[in-house]
């Protein structure tokens, strides 16, 4: 996976002044755009469209400082329809404008070709299965809160606090399935991108076939195949490290793609309640 993944970086390179089609990347990859989308996202720490963007400028600013054609040129050469439009991209990654920059000779930013390599970790296999489940219902409090990729994140403390022990209890019995108890279940707002800081919708319940009663939202989850990872450590942490260890390690070298859906997460306390085992629920599915 990791080869094909490396293949697609270098038909983004070698088509870097025209519109980049995800398609194509996809299908290079032998993947769907949805898990290329989410797979570079995660590993790379910036979504596609970001990346894209960065190089396409730090190539263009190469041609802004060596001043052998001029600005319009330049900003034709790479896809900017007015030498106007060139200039806000430009300074928007770098800082100064184009004209500024040739004139002052400031520094610049720059943004690296990028290459994906497998790194070998320890020497703890990562514990996984594969479930088939029948369609079912999240049953919980939603809100909107950024993706933080390492450490606290306030804005889920904040809203579990607001939810209160009183109404998770009362949900609680509603849970007839795995996974077990109350849950949180995650999903990226716009399905795919995974970079710091941008928006998922937030769950907190519970897994049911029941209606929900009023004031609890509800998301029906259609039918489908889940792989499902566990862990135990210190939270937050641990928690995240599955996430990134599953698509930095697990996807590039199992048979199996993410999907569109959420990603439920169980947290059950252990020992003394400063560690927590975890279970990660996340839609795939068979790539063969």
């Amino acid at each position: 996976m990791l080869d094909r993944l490396n293949e697609a970086m270098d038909h983004i390179e070698r088509h870097i002044a025209a519109d980049i089609d995800i398609e194509v990347l996809a299908r290079i990859a032998h993947t769907s755009p949805y898990h290329f989308r989410r797979m570079f996202a995660t590993l790379a720490g910036i979504p596609l469209s970001e990346y894209v963007r960065r190089r396409r400028l730090t190539l263009a600013a190469g041609e802004v400082l060596a001043e052998r054609r001029s600005l319009l040129d330049v900003a034709v050469t790479y896809g900017y329809g007015s030498g106007e439009t060139f200039a806000r991209a430009f300074r928007a990654v770098h800082g100064v404008g184009p004209a500024e920059a040739r004139r002052s000779g400031v520094a610049l930013t720059s943004q690296p070709r990028m290459t994906f390599h497998l790194t070998v970790e320890g020497s703890t296999p990562m514990e996984f299965r594969i479930v088939d489940k029948a369609e079912f219902r999240l049953l919980g409090y939603r809100t909107e809160v950024p993706i933080v990729h390492e450490g606290h994140n306030e804005a889920i403390a904040e809203f579990t606090a607001s939810i209160g022990t009183e109404r998770l209890a009362r949900l609680k019995p509603l849970s007839d399935q795995e996974p077990e108890g109350i849950v949180s279940a995650v999903e990226p707002l716009d399905g795919s991108q995974r970079s710091e800081g941008s928006l998922a919708e937030f769950l907190q319940g519970v897994v049911s076939s029941a209606t929900a009663p009023d004031g609890v939202a509800e998301r029906v989850v259609p039918a489908g195949t889940w792989a499902v990872f566990r862990s135990e450590g210190e939270p937050p942490e641990a928690a995240q490290y599955i996430w990134r260890d599953v698509f930095g390690q697990w996807f590039p070298s199992n048979a199996y793609r993410s999907v569109p859906g959420p990603e439920i997460l169980s947290a059950q306390p252990t020992g003394d309640g400063t560690r927590m085992n975890y279970e990660l629920w996340l839609p795939v599915e068979h790539t063969g």
